[in-house]
């Protein structure tokens, strides 16, 4: 079994930084990047031509999902929201204009050539406030409860762990955190057998969960509030759709207790790229020496 998750994580890698290397390329030609996906039931035809215009067109050619999660899961300024997946970016761009400048968005991918693809495209948006981490969904490379929303745009259908996948969503999500995702899901009647006969793994159809199924796994991680709304047909009995959930806010730790994790021996945001003391008159350096914290670096 491991052997065939490792397998199938690889030819996903492999789809995806092939359409990379696509846009990076076409970005060089006298006509700029042509788009990868052209099935109207994909990519950047889901997105609202502003929402495209103000973008940069290798972001926009990059555009792989069978929704747009920054439109339902109704971002708000200051918050901070991580992209599972993020591709060539553009959600995390999208996500870091909504939610401005006092708000971070962050993109998760495993793929090499999508993180340079998508680094190159928030230089060129100028975007400021968003930052690209290298790693797979099934183990999110950030601290526990420090995430106000997790959205995703046709990529959980991807992993072959999604019990994984939304354990490590809800890790990271703060207490009264939720997602807001856009997927592949199939009529419960539907076998995984028969998903598999309507497209391939890659292609986003054979890996994806049945409604059941994808409530079974959010709730069995903790999520409460469990909606799953069918947007478009994708494939006979398969369906884009919109999950959103919500992660209790007594989950774990009560709310005193997880502003007190947030703000980590004196420094919010500790360990990451955001750390900064709770007190001005203070250096992060000093606040962790004093409390005693075993992440000075």
């Amino acid at each position: 079994m491991r052997e065939q998750s490792t397998d199938l994580r690889e030819t996903v890698r492999q789809r995806y930084a092939a359409a990379a290397v696509k846009v990076t390329e076409g970005g060089t030609a006298c006509c700029g990047p042509q788009p990868v996906e052209v099935d109207e039931n994909f990519g950047s035809t889901l997105y609202a031509a502003d929402e495209r215009d103000a973008l940069p067109a290798e972001a926009v050619a990059a555009s792989l999902g069978c929704g747009n999660p920054t439109a339902v899961a109704e971002l708000r300024e200051g918050e901070r929201v991580l992209d599972l997946g993020s591709g060539g970016g553009i959600d995390v761009l999208l996500s870091a204009r909504r939610v401005g400048p006092s708000g971070k968005a962050y993109g998760l991918d495993m793929t090499d050539e999508m993180l340079a693809l998508a680094l190159a495209n928030a230089e060129r948006a100028g975007a400021t406030n968003v930052e690209f981490l290298k790693g797979t969904i099934e183990a999110v490379p950030l601290p526990a409860g420090t995430i106000d929303v997790v959205i995703s745009n046709c990529v959980i259908n991807l992993s072959p762990d999604k019990a994984a996948v939304f354990a490590e969503t809800f890790r990271v999500l703060r207490p009264g955190g939720r997602i807001g995702v856009s997927d592949v899901v199939a009529d419960d009647s539907l076998t995984c057998e028969q998903r598999a006969e309507r497209g391939d793994y890659a292609g986003c159809i054979a890996g994806a969960l049945s409604f059941a199924e994808y409530r079974a796994g959010l709730e069995g991680a903790g999520f409460t509030g469990v909606e799953i709304t069918p947007t478009h047909p994708v494939a006979d009995g398969m369906h884009s759709a919109v999950v959103r959930a919500v992660k209790p806010s007594g989950s774990e730790e009560s709310d005193d207790s997880a502003t007190r994790a947030h703000a980590c021996c004196g420094v919010t945001d500790c360990c990451t790229s955001d750390e900064r003391t709770a007190d001005p008159s203070t250096t992060v350096a000093q606040a962790k020496a004093a409390s005693g914290c075993g992440c000075r670096h």
